[in-house]
């Protein structure tokens, strides 16, 4: 029996259901699983965890309709699954409310720091709300707008969907814009220094960042690679 956070697993697919509850009980979690949308809404509201992993696909609820009558009753985070790779679908689930969203098929070391990462963030957000002092303040550079408390950001106006790690990445080159940050620094800001990712998965992250940047402003170009160095936030044309 495990003390850690409870991680709700709502997805159709036995196979995922049995292998992700055993790997999260071996890192300390509790799990609860549901194997449709119609029961796992139920549970989440009668009975919160304190996150939850959804796949978007599923019969009777799909995980877009659950997330969207969660959220009018619950701020529950939630980790979106999928098979689908699509920006659209990437973008709708998180402007709806959703905290992170990881596609099919998944590492589950990956699944886990982002789990991790999730919680952290929820964490934080709730001691900031409990303490006397200021909530941290938006971050501004140039066009760019990037809210912590609500894990929001803006491009010249325009909202930007992003997950939890793109959100973290991002922040650490925009704080110090002009200054270099090495993939080893940016792996230690957005993953538990604990896990073992590969640094090709930032150049992945950078490349979705700009992806969605450009979709809003086709001429964004303020994150800059430095082959063999880097990269860097920069707020010059």
């Amino acid at each position: 029996m495990t003390d850690g956070p409870t991680i709700a697993l709502v997805d159709d697919d036995r196979n995922i259901l049995t292998s992700v509850s055993l790997a999260l009980q071996a890192e300390g979690f509790t799990t609860r699983v549901y194997a449709d949308g119609a029961a796992g809404l139920k549970a989440l509201l009668e009975n919160p965890p304190d996150l939850a992993v959804v796949d978007i696909k599923m019969p009777r609820m799909d995980g877009m309709e659950m997330l969207r009558r969660l959220r009018e009753k619950s701020d529950l985070p939630v980790i979106f699954l999928t098979s689908k790779d699509t920006e659209i679908d990437e973008a709708l689930g998180l402007a709806m409310g959703a905290d992170d969203y990881i596609g099919k098929p998944f590492s589950q070391r990956l699944l886990m720091e982002r789990i991790r990462a999730v919680l952290r963030r929820t964490a934080n957000r709730r001691n900031a709300g409990e303490d006397s002092g200021p909530a941290a303040e938006p971050l501004v550079r140039g066009g760019l707008e990037m809210d912590p408390a609500r894990h929001r950001v803006r491009w010249n106006s325009r909202d930007v969907a992003l997950t939890v790690t793109e959100f973290l990445i991002l922040d650490a080159l925009a704080q110090r814009p002009g200054f270099v940050k090495s993939r080893d620094q940016l792996m230690d800001v957005a993953y538990a220094h604990d896990s073992y990712v590969d640094d090709r998965t930032i150049d992945s992250h950078i490349k979705r960042l700009r992806k969605k940047f450009r979709a809003v402003d086709p001429t964004f170009k303020a994150i800059e690679t430095l082959y063999g160095v880097g990269y860097r936030f920069d707020m010059e044309d």
